[in-house]
């Protein structure tokens, strides 16, 4: 019987803690490749790069970095390096720090899990809930828990799941909770500054004053430190605000 096929990607780049942690954790599942970004791909959202061409180096055996984004890395992997035979799952991570709520949609790892669903692989992104101090050791347990199940049983169609974990130790998890996508509350900001030529230059991005206690969602979920797991859907429709457009009548 063939080794199941296990393709590794992230946005923290293929030399981060976090895929070396996942790496491990998953070495024993099957046959394990990772192709991930040359460097930190953060915010990359579901982005491919379309106005030049990538360079890939092989780093060792079945690993290889790309000069590109996580989108990319599994694009490439699965019609590339693979030449069409796609893996049997795809987990994207360890994520250095959380992907809840509306972050999801900036998120390069939540979106290299989006792009494997797109191309037909049952997928996840795995991030770990910290800012300071990471427990890698607890998340990657996670993840091979539930690269097990999704090897065994797989996914609905166009669905992908999205896992925070809190950074704790195991024994201090409190249990797995499926769970929604929750709302933020940020402050956000743009700071300008002047270099020494004078030019201004700006760093965007908002700051969390909070979120909405939404029961149930992922915020909630990792806030009484329990596993989030929320999957994602590939459409976007607003089904409940189709009546809604419907009243307004439009006509040509």
């Amino acid at each position: 019987m063939t080794a199941p096929r296990i393709l590794i990607s992230n946005d923290d780049g293929i030399f981060s803690e976090g895929i070396r942690a996942l790496v491990e954790a998953l070495d024993s599942l099957g046959e394990v490749w990772v192709v991930a970004p040359d460097r930190e791909r953060s915010g990359s959202g579901h982005s491919l790069t379309l106005q030049h061409p990538l360079r890939v180096d092989k780093v060792q055996e079945r690993w290889y970095a790309v000069d590109g984004t996580p989108t990319d890395c599994i694009y490439l992997a699965i019609n590339g390096i693979f030449k069409g035979e796609p893996p049997s799952i795809i987990v994207s991570g360890i994520n250095k720090g959380a992907n809840l709520g509306e972050d999801i949609t900036y998120s390069g790892t939540v979106c290299a899990a989006m792009e494997g669903t797109i191309l037909g692989t049952p997928s996840m992104a795995v991030s770990l809930v910290a800012s300071s101090v990471y427990q890698f050791d607890t998340a990657a347990r996670v993840s091979r828990m539930l690269a097990e199940v999704l090897l065994a049983r797989g996914l609905p169609e166009d669905t992908f799941l999205n896992i925070n974990v809190p950074s704790v130790a195991w024994d201090e998890l409190e249990g797995i909770m499926i769970t929604r996508q929750g709302k933020r509350i940020y402050a956000n900001t743009v700071e300008e500054k002047v270099d020494p030529r004078g030019r201004s230059y700006y760093w965007i991005g908002g700051k969390e004053r909070g979120w909405h206690e939404l029961e149930n969602s992922d915020l909630y979920a990792v806030a009484n430190n329990s596993v989030s797991i929320t999957p994602l859907h590939l459409d976007l429709t607003a089904y409940d605000a189709q009546a809604y457009l419907t009243e307004w009548n439009l006509k040509l």
